[in-house]
Formats: structure tokens, C-alpha cells, sequence
């Protein structure tokens, strides 16, 4: 038996299948403690053991996986749920129910805002349920300690389970539910290990299967030799550095980073630069605007990595559905298309000042650090808002400005944007999930937001042509280009250069390696002609 999911991380394992157990479930409402007082104690307790096993794993992680754990321990300790937990104690509820119900409230609340805060329910709902489990005297949910090669098949994975993995361990992961741009396809692909996700019936297959992450598919076989041996086929990829194709045509291969340890892990896996550099991180977890000094500092820990490489550094790309404390507008119906990215710098109150105190950041850093300092706005929808963001970074001394293209209005205005800026560069994940009016965290919808879309293919390829007019550059550093296969269609688009995770980086350029640029052409034609994504898939690789 075959099934077809998304493909969400490029390559083919096989292997034992290990079936993640699922979350304790809802507890019951009784019985009412004899002694709240007691009973609301042992919640804290429990939230710092939790706590103190994801620290553990995040000291042994790095890049993407280390951002992501720490980005859960932050809500463990969360002070509001531990307050909203203990009056629901004092209300009548025992101490595994209160969490249940404040977590669950607070994971509604974020799944509603959608975008960027959308994401964060999931991590919210794994932290309610390791308290919950730890509380009830249960084993943690979600993947146990793993001490034999497995392909790993659950309803789906926590991001601090997928974070806690290791590749030649974990040899393929399989979820029933997801998107190719949720937390555990981005972090599967930073890691390296092939995965299906939205594969509906995947946790009915037997107990040995063989996984296609680049085709979406998971056979069932009969036994461990079969998928060993099917496993094993798949040589581990490897390029020398330079991404170009098989005709000599360049096409650099940059990285996706948040910190000094993902740009130290990119620098080290061969990243030709930085594509993305997502300034935000410095600010997500700030009460207060960080100073331009703070800012320096994690600006340099990137920078430095890559002195005398591109690094594209992205804007603060937050707003109403990334809500920042210094940074928050109220009575957004729609955060999802309010006010967010290079838009809170145009309106009134201090978001201009912020974007002023950013650019003056990069710049120092840029200077101090010998990096090529290239900076982006997100969320531009107009050739008007370009010109102002060029303006801005040109008083700043930075002399290579350039915007996101992610929303569809722009790619119908490529070249009057791009007759304003140094390059553009394409982020496939919002782009696509603007262009079908699908929200991206959205598991009934994940399938329309699937990079391999004919349609995004073609307003890809519309912006190939601009670049070719005009002369401006057109990268893209949406997980897209993580996909070889994929890749090789993006150039064939058009697109000059391609960021990703740093574990796709070898993959990636081992596969535009054996192609030349007329290939690529040929099969971007295929693709972009075919009437759906399995379609495009099956034509680009014909």
C-alpha cells in the first residue's frame, strides 16, 4: 500500500516504523480538591520540570532546532498561564484541568490571530499537555528517547519533539496532519531528514515503510530488509560549495538564519551567504524596544560568521498578528492583512523610529564585521512603499536595499518596484498564501499552499521576466528553494540565487549540479504547464 501526503523535506528512507504516542487528552473536570491552596502549589512545580527537559534538549541543539525549544521554555514559564491556571484551581477545578482549560484558551486565542502568533498554538498546546501529562503522573507525550533508527509516523509533532531529533536516528518523519511550511516540515528540512506531512491514514500503515519526501509518498513494505535495502539506495549528497549548474551557470546558495549559531552552522555547511537573516528574533521576546546596542550585538553575531559574504538582513516583520509590547495596535479585524512588516513603519506612533534604530544597527554592524550587508522591508505592495524603504536605508550609508515580494500586487508591479530597488527576493511561504487565500498554519487548506502550484509557479516566472528586463536580481528564500528538484525549476524561472535551511544546502546544490541551465528552462516550462502540483512534479522530473 501507498499513500500520498505533501512533500514537505527532500529525500527517501526507510525503515522500523515508531508510532509517536499522542497527548494525554482532555482531563475530567473533578473531583473538586479538598484544599486548593495545595492542589494550585503543585502547578508550578510541574511547569519547572518541564521546563528544565526542554533546556536540556535545547543545550545540545543549534540553529533553527535550539530557537525553537527556546522559544517553548518561554512559554512554560509564561507567568499569565501559571495565574489563569491557579484561579481556575481556586474555582473548583483540579490541577491537571486547570492547565488543560488556561492552555487551551490561550492556544484558541493565538490560532485565531492567525500569521505568525497562528503558529505558536501548537507550541502552546504541546506545553499544556507535558504539564498536563507530568501532573497526572504520565510519560511525556511525543517522541521518547529513540536509541535504534526509526521512521517516525504520529497525527503530528510538537516542535520541541521535532527540535529534540537526530538525523541518522530519526530517519523519515511521517504526520497526518500539517503543511509544507509548518514547524516540523521547516525544522525536518533544517535537519536533513526527509518527511511527508498531511499523509491522512499514515498511523494504518504496517511496520516497515520507505518514505519519499520529495514525492510526498509512504510505501508500506513486508519486512526490515526491503526498506534497508530501499533506504540505503539514497546516496547522501554532496557539492563543493559553489551552487552552479552543469554548464557553469552560478547560482548562489544562501542560508536562512536567526542567530549567531544558525549563521555559524551555515557558515560551516558551505552557505555561500546569508539569503535571510530574520532580524525579528531580537525582538519577539522584548518587553521594551531592544536598544541600538542590543541590536548590534546579535547583528553581529550573524554578520561576523560571513565577513566578506552577502547577508541579506530582513526588516522587523512584525505587527498586528506578531504582536510586540512596544509595538501593538489595537481593533485589527484581519491581523493576517493588517498592519505588519514595513507598514508599521508608516504609521503614526514610533514604529518609524524603530525602523530608523534597525537600519542604524545594521549598518554599524555591517562595518564592523566586514559582511556584505544587503537589507530587505517585508510586506510591500506598492513601487511608493519601495521607494520610501530605499530612501531610508540610503541615509543610512547602506547602498544595497532591496523588498520581499510576498504579496501578489507586487509581483503584477515587479518592474516598477524593481526600477526602485537593488533586488527583490521572494517569499514563497506568504506569497503562496496570500495568492489562494489559504492561511498556511491551516491543515484543511495545506494542500493549496504546496510550492509546487502552477499558479505561484507562474507569478514566479512573471518575476523571471521582470529581472530579465530590468536587470534587478530576483532571489527567493521562501522554503521553496529547499527542495532540489524544486530548485532546479526556480532557476529555470528565472530566480539568481536560492536561501534555505542550512542542512538542504548540499542537496540542493548537488542537484543543480547535474543539470544545465536549458534543463532547468525545460522543466520550469513543464511545471508551470501542468494543471496541478503532482502534476508539476511528475513534469519536471519527465
Amino acid at each position: 500500500m501507498q499513500l500520498q501526503g505533501i512533500p514537505a523535506s527532500p529525500g527517501r528512507a526507510g525503515g522500523r516504523v515508531v508510532r509517536v504516542a499522542d497527548a494525554p487528552g482532555e482531563p475530567p473536570l473533578g473531583p473538586v480538591p479538598t484544599d486548593p491552596d495545595t492542589e494550585a502549589d503543585r502547578i508550578g512545580p510541574a511547569m519547572s520540570l518541564v521546563a528544565a527537559r526542554l533546556q536540556a534538549r535545547a543545550d545540545v541543539a543549534s540553529g533553527d532546532a535550539r530557537e525553537v525549544l527556546e522559544a517553548t521554555i518561554t512559554m512554560v514559564g509564561d507567568p499569565a498561564l501559571l495565574d489563569n491556571a491557579r484561579g481556575l484551581v481556586a474555582r473548583g477545578r483540579p490541577a491537571p484541568r486547570a492547565v488543560w482549560e488556561a492552555g487551551s484558551q490561550f492556544a484558541d486565542m493565538l490560532a485565531g490571530m492567525g500569521g505568525y502568533m497562528g503558529e505558536r498554538a501548537t507550541d502552546v498546546r504541546d506545553v499544556r499537555d507535558r504539564i498536563v501529562a507530568e501532573l497526572l503522573g504520565l510519560p511525556a507525550p511525543g517522541v521518547a528517547d529513540l536509541s535504534e533508527p526509526c521512521v517516525l509516523v504520529a497525527a503530528d509533532l510538537a516542535p520541541a519533539d521535532t527540535a529534540g531529533l537526530q538525523p541518522g536516528i530519526a530517519l523519515a518523519l511521517v504526520t497526518e496532519q500539517g503543511g509544507p511550511t509548518s514547524h516540523t516540515a521547516i525544522l525536518a528540512r533544517s535537519l536533513g531528514i526527509p518527511a511527508v506531512v498531511g499523509c491522512a491514514g499514515a498511523r494504518s500503515l504496517g511496520d516497515y515503510v520507505i518514505v519519499d519526501g520529495s514525492a510526498g509518498t509512504v510505501e508500506e513494505v513486508a519486512s526490515a530488509a526491503e526498506a534497508r535495502v530501499e533506504g540505503a539506495a539514497a546516496q547522501q549528497a554532496t557539492w563543493d560549495g559553489t551552487g552552479r549548474t552543469a554548464d557553469g551557470h552560478r547560482v548562489p546558495l544562501l542560508a536562512n538564519v536567526g542567530d549567531a549559531a544558525g549563521a555559524a552552522q551555515a557558515a560551516d555547511r558551505a552557505a555561500e551567504g546569508v539569503g535571510l537573516f530574520r532580524t525579528e528574533l531580537a525582538f519577539l521576546s522584548a518587553a521594551e524596544e531592544p536598544s541600538e546596542q542590543r541590536q548590534r550585538e546579535v547583528y553581529d553575531g550573524v554578520l561576523s560568521a560571513f565577513a566578506g559574504r552577502p547577508v541579506t538582513a530582513r526588516t522587523l516583520d512584525a505587527g498586528a498578528d506578531k504582536p510586540l509590547p512596544f509595538l501593538t495596535l489595537e481593533g485589527e479585524p484581519n491581523p493576517a492583512l493588517g498592519v505588519r512588516g514595513l507598514r508599521i513603519a508608516r504609521v503614526p506612533g514610533n514604529g518609524a523610529d524603530v525602523l530608523e534604530r534597525q537600519l542604524a544597527g545594521l549598518a554599524a554592524a555591517a562595518k564592523e564585521t566586514g559582511a556584505e550587508l544587503k537589507v530587505m522591508a517585508p510586506m510591500v505592495a506598492t513601487a511608493e512603499e519601495a521607494r520610501f524603504f530605499v530612501q531610508r536605508c540610503r541615509a543610512h550609508g547602506i547602498t544595497s536595499a532591496g523588498v520581499m515580494i510576498e504579496i501578489p500586487a507586487a509581483v503584477l508591479t515587479a518592474r516598477e518596484i524593481m526600477a526602485e530597488v537593488d533586488f527583490v527576493s521572494v517569499g514563497t511561504n506568504d506569497l503562496a498564501q496570500y495568492l489562494f487565500a489559504a492561511d498556511r498554519q491551516s491543515g484543511p487548506v495545506a494542500a493549496l499552499n504546496d510550492p509546487w502550484q502552477p499558479a505561484l509557479l507562474r507569478l514566479v516566472r512573471l518575476l523571471g521576466e521582470a529581472s530579465a528586463e530590468t536587470g534587478v536580481p530576483v532571489g527567493v528564500c521562501g522554503e521553496a528553494a529547499a527542495d532540489p528538484l524544486l530548485a532546479t525549476v526556480l532557476v529555470g524561472l528565472g530566480v539568481a540565487s536560492l536561501s534555505m535551511g542550512s542542512g538542504s544546502l548540499a542537496a540542493v546544490g548537488a542537484a543543480l549540479a547535474e543539470v544545465t541551465l536549458e534543463q532547468c528552462r525545460d522543466r520550469a516550462a513543464a511545471a508551470c504547464a501542468a494543471p496541478d502540483p503532482a502534476a508539476a512534479r511528475a513534469a519536471a522530473r519527465g
